[in-house]
């Protein structure tokens, strides 16, 4: 269902992108600040507040480019013959989609394995048909506008109510596993304090 699809999907990116900041917490940092300048200290952000924290957008777009939920995104079936890049491709066929190459590929992205949000700022809709993570034109996932909202409401809480840090020394382990979506091979594990700031205007309250 678009319920289940969106749900799932949200759960595993949050839990990749708290894994890339908690492994470069100047950008964590650099979201926290802008929360604080856009939303305040004195309210939980909410959905209206989204679309103003473009350093949120990158994280989230930047972790979906390295770690896509879907991988090789829905299997496709060709209703007839064709061609595809050079390729014969009977009537019948699935085809798939990897995701997971084209936003890694290096003569589409510079620097493509690293952690780099900043590679989007300026770039207002210029990296369509590179980034994909829910495909594309239409059948691309119908959950993608929950899952977006789902996974910057939650992140943006997870940045603005608490001090986050590694546990150990040790970075935070990238290592991929299997499942219908991609989670990590080993569940996060992350030490969390509230900020002083927000436990008597937000979390006293709720």
């Amino acid at each position: 269902s678009i319920i289940g699809a969106g749900t799932d999907t949200s759960a595993v990116t949050i839990e990749w992108a708290m894994s890339l900041l908690l492994n470069h917490l100047d950008v964590m940092k650099k979201a926290q600040v802008e929360l604080d300048d856009i939303v305040g200290r004195d309210r939980l952000v909410d959905e209206a507040d989204t679309h103003k924290l473009p350093c949120l957008h990158n994280i989230i777009n930047e972790a979906l480019r390295l770690f896509p939920p879907g991988p090789l995104l829905v299997p496709h079936e060709s209703a007839e013959d064709c061609t595809i890049a050079g390729f014969d491709v009977p009537r019948g066929t699935m085809i798939l989609v990897n995701a997971w190459a084209i936003q890694r590929d290096p003569k589409v992205w510079d620097d493509p394995t690293n952690f780099k949000p900043e590679r989007y700022e300026g770039l207002e809709g210029d990296h369509a048909y590179r980034l994909l993570p829910f495909g594309m034109g239409r059948r691309s996932c119908p959950g993608a506008g929950l899952a977006n909202r789902v996974v910057s409401l939650a992140l943006a809480a997870l940045i603005q109510c608490f001090e986050w840090e590694r546990v150990g020394e040790e970075l935070v382990d990238l290592s991929e596993g299997t499942g219908l979506t991609m989670p990590k091979r080993e569940p996060l594990e992350a030490l969390c304090k509230a900020r002083e700031c927000m436990i008597a205007n937000v979390l006293a309250h709720l």
